[in-house]
This record gives C-alpha cells, sequence and structure tokens, in this order.
C-alpha cells in the first residue's frame, strides 16, 4: 500500500508549547505540594517528549514511569480498542500519581487507563494532557490540566507520530493530506 501524501501546516510552535509546558508544571507544582514523591506515569510513545520537559520544569521530588498503550497502531483514526503494551515496572498504590497524555481525543485510551491505574490503590491520581479534542470525544473524561485545546485535526510533532514519522518535530502541525484533504 503507497503512503497517502501530505504536508504539515504548522499549529502551536516550539516558544509557545514551552512557555504552556512552563505554566502547567507551575500549577502542578502547587497542587501535589507536600507529596513525598510524585510518580509521572507517561503514556507511550506519544508523551515522551512532553513528559520530559514537564518534569524538568516540576519543583517536587518526582518518579518516573512509562505505561503503552495503543488504540491507533498506524492508522488516523482511532480503533476504539485499547491495548496495553507495557505495564508499570513500579507501584502506585498509596502514593500520589500523575498520568501524563499527549492527545485526548476520543477519550477511550484515557478512561481505559485510568480504570486500569485507579484499581491499583493510589493516593490521588490527576491527569495532565497536552491536547485535547472535545469535539471527538465519545467517552465523558477530560484531563484535570490541558495545555490546549485543538480543532477536530490530525497532528503530529512534539512526539506525536504519523506511521511513526514526525514525532522530532518541535511544533505540533496539522497534517493534510494532498489527496483528499482529510484523512
Amino acid at each position: 500500500m503507497a503512503e497517502r501524501p501530505y504536508v504539515i501546516e504548522p499549529m502551536i510552535s516550539a516558544k509557545t508549547i514551552a512557555a504552556r509546558v512552563e505554566a502547567l508544571a507551575r500549577a502542578i507544582t502547587a497542587a501535589f505540594a507536600g507529596t513525598d514523591k510524585l510518580v509521572v506515569v507517561g503514556l507511550l510513545r506519544g508523551s515522551f517528549i512532553f513528559i520530559a520537559d514537564l518534569v524538568r520544569e516540576l519543583d517536587l521530588p518526582v518518579e518516573v514511569d512509562f505505561l503503552e498503550a495503543s488504540s491507533y497502531g498506524n492508522a488516523t483514526e482511532s480503533s476504539r480498542e485499547v491495548r496495553i503494551l507495557k505495564d508499570l515496572r513500579g507501584e502506585i498504590a498509596g502514593r500520589d500519581v500523575l498520568v501524563v497524555e499527549d492527545i485526548v481525543d476520543t477519550g477511550h485510551t484515557l478512561q481505559h487507563v485510568r480504570t486500569l491505574l485507579l484499581a491499583r490503590g493510589p493516593k490521588r491520581l490527576e491527569v495532565c494532557a497536552l491536547l485535547d479534542k472535545p469535539s471527538r470525544r465519545e467517552v465523558d473524561i477530560r484531563a484535570t490540566w490541558t495545555g490546549f485545546e485543538i480543532c477536530d485535526a490530525f497532528v503530529v510533532g512534539y512526539g506525536i507520530d504519523f506511521a511513526q514519522r514526525n514525532r522530532n518535530l518541535p511544533y505540533i502541525g496539522k497534517v493534510r493530506f494532498l489527496d483528499q484533504g482529510a484523512p
């Protein structure tokens, strides 16, 4: 199958992202003030750049862990079937936990992960998402903190990919397919 030709139109600049990450970190630091250690759980793979930048800005003792969940594969639309591909290495029972997500779209992945982690008995569980597409929501779930609310567009960059490409872009860009205009 041949790859569809596309272009990437910049949406959110690297400078804008950096400023927002700093603001999110200040809010999260204030909300978790007094914690002995915050377990920051990055949802792989799309959150890896966001989580790296975010934890460097947190003024808290942190432990970082990762969970890999997938509902996309190489597609541009969610399959709505969430699979856990990599589980946490550490325990979260009785601990303060912050889940870091790249994008909340339909909400299925975040709901699945949240339910899974709450069953493990954390003291507190909150969510920080870089991007939110509320127009696509199929599940009633929201992040505690959101970087940017965006329109229904297929985006890449700053860790977010399309078929494992474009994660390394320092900005968020909208994918525009040249053969039909939309994914």
